[in-house]
């Protein structure tokens, strides 16, 4: 994929090839070793679609996407058995990645509650090669999360690959999952998505779809390029979709990427026509919308804003409840440390210390219900990191904090930005307000391994309202995950002493707070080994816990 002619919000969102490239000659990892397995770019598969069963060569012409196994909308997949313990796990059908969580809680039934994931469906044909298709699907918890069903969101075979998960109820009890639609053209390309909402009246079992916009071309072509869609709702009957679009020109070549949003107030049924709300800014990716305690809506996103180093900078604009549109020009939270020098580099994409996996800055904003003019932005950076940042991740020591702004004006001015200062790497934070207005962050974190290696999924808690002081973070993971070896998803060996590193947990996780005053997390967890084509590593499952 081919650089634009100044640094682009796409290198910032997906590292783009032509930089990438560039970088991994200044590391000391072999190019020739970014072709594990894993190694596609756009859509990173979980096994190497050169092996068969024996985990031997066996040509790419002979890797299948399938259409995934027939479903029924409105009857359950699977269910897992009852759990009782402080974690669940809330997959249940066989050894399959999940990751790239969302979760959402009924506000008119506490013990609903419905998770999304990237679910992939995986099978090895008699002939030894794999079949593959990725949709999503709703987990549904009917008992306050001790047993959790999956249930499909859409029955038919227009889509091969869903992914981009995004949950939320409205105050009536109607759910809303976003995601992003994929027609797959060959084994290493696919039409660009579509952006999906799907609605369900019945607590998640019973889903519609409806196409919300059209992406075109491929992403090796002249197109609309739609990514990273989020929810959000209120009232009854009321939701809005951000997602950004980048324009494409020729061989994918990076011309402009801006944020859109629609709208419906009939619980899904029809949306607006999608509508600009990042105003002049033309770098803009991964929005995520709020909504307030007196029913506005505010946007964040990302902007690459800082073409001499590449970093970005929050942006957060208001939008019209009634039409989507937006009500001004967005206003500037902060800089973000995400810049081409501020991380590692590995398969061409940002990570961190000891680690493969992708990576990014982007967290999210979230509306305090105890004060309609407070907010939030929360996201992860480099900023008390090694700077600039050795491009080999074995060679690097890192250290990524979470970043939070907050503004007690509905959004006007933003407080400058401050460190939960803590050891080692978190990674892809999620924050929410519960219902005492306390700021409560969900994040993937390093801090108890002083290898850096290993993660929990931990929350932070803010001490007294406002103050965004916060006491440490506490692991709500029962175990630990790693990373950086013995995966059996998405896996590279790029340092023999870390065989088998996973490439992909996911672009977020994310929490979601309880009428009680707590909050639940969901997330991507490595703790249970799966085998499959005779190889036997760490699994990738949507787990899910309570706090408070």
């Amino acid at each position: 994929m081919a650089t634009s002619s100044r640094p682009s919000a796409q290198r910032q969102r997906r590292l783009i090839i032509g930089v990438a490239s560039a970088l991994a000659l200044l590391t000391t990892i072999p190019v020739a070793a970014y072709g594990g397995e894993g190694g596609g770019d756009e859509h990173p598969q979980p096994i190497d679609f050169a092996h068969n069963a024996r985990d031997t060569a066996a040509p790419v012409a002979g890797a299948v996407f399938g259409s995934g196994p027939t479903v029924k909308t409105g009857t359950a997949i699977c269910t897992t058995p009852t759990q009782t313990g402080a974690n669940a796990n809330t997959d249940c059908d066989g050894p399959n990645p999940h990751n790239e969580t969302s979760i959402a809680v009924n506000p008119t039934d506490a013990s609903n509650m419905i998770g999304g994931a990237n679910d992939y469906q995986l099978g090895i044909n008699p002939g030894g090669h794999v079949s593959e298709s990725v949709l999503s699907r709703a987990h549904v918890t009917f008992d306050g999360g001790k047993t959790w069903s999956e249930y499909p969101i859409f029955s038919n075979r227009a889509y091969q690959g869903t992914g981009d998960p995004a949950l939320a109820f409205d105050e009536a009890g109607n759910a809303y999952y976003g995601t992003l639609g994929f027609r797959f053209v060959g084994p290493a390309n696919a039409t660009n998505p579509d952006v999906l909402v799907s609605h369900s009246y019945d607590s998640g079992k019973t889903w519609s779809t409806s196409r919300v916009a059209q992406g075109s071309g491929t992403e090796t072509s002249v197109g609309d390029l739609l990514d990273k869609e989020y929810v959000a709702a209120w009232g009854d009957g009321n939701a809005i979709v951000t997602y950004g679009d980048f324009r494409l020109a020729q061989k994918g070549s990076f011309v402009s990427a801006r944020i859109y949003a629609s709208v419906t107030h009939n619980a899904g049924r029809t949306w607006s026509t999608p509508t600009v709300i990042s105003g002049s800014l033309d770098e803009a990716f991964v929005s995520v919308p709020t909504v307030t305690a007196d029913g506005r809506i505010f946007v964040a996103f990302l902007n690459t804003t800082h073409p001499a180093n590449g970093r970005d900078s929050y942006e957060v604009v208001q939008v019209d409840p009634q039409t989507g549109a937006s009500m001004g020009a967005p206003t500037e939270v902060g800089t973000v440390f995400d810049g081409v020098h501020d991380y590692p580099i590995a398969l061409g994409r940002q990570t961190y210390q000891d680690s493969i996996f992708r990576s990014w800055a982007a967290g999210n904003i979230t509306a305090d219900p105890t004060d309609a003019d407070h907010l939030a932005v929360v996201w992860s950076d480099m900023r008390n990191s090694e700077l600039p940042a050795p491009q080999n991740p074995y060679k690097a020591t890192t250290n990524s904090d979470v970043i939070v702004s907050q503004s007690f004006n509905g959004g006007q001015s933003w407080s400058k930005p401050t460190a939960v200062s803590a050891a080692n790497d978190q990674w892809m934070p999620w924050g929410a307000y519960d219902t005492h207005g306390m700021l409560r962050i969900g994040t993937f974190d390093r801090s108890t391994d002083p290898a850096n290696h290993v993660y929990n999924y931990s929350l932070a808690t803010e001490t007294a309202h406002g103050s965004l002081s916060f006491g440490g973070y506490t692991p709500v993971s029962s175990v630990t995950s790693d990373p950086t070896k013995d995966n059996r998803w998405f896996a590279a060996t790029l340092n023999a002493k870390y065989p088998f590193a996973t490439s992909f947990l996911g672009d977020y996780s994310n929490i979601a707070p309880t009428a009680n005053g707590g909050v639940v997390a969901y997330w991507t967890d490595l703790r249970n080994d799966v085998t499959f084509a005779g190889r036997t590593g760490h699994g990738q499952d949507a787990y899910f816990a309570k706090h408070g």
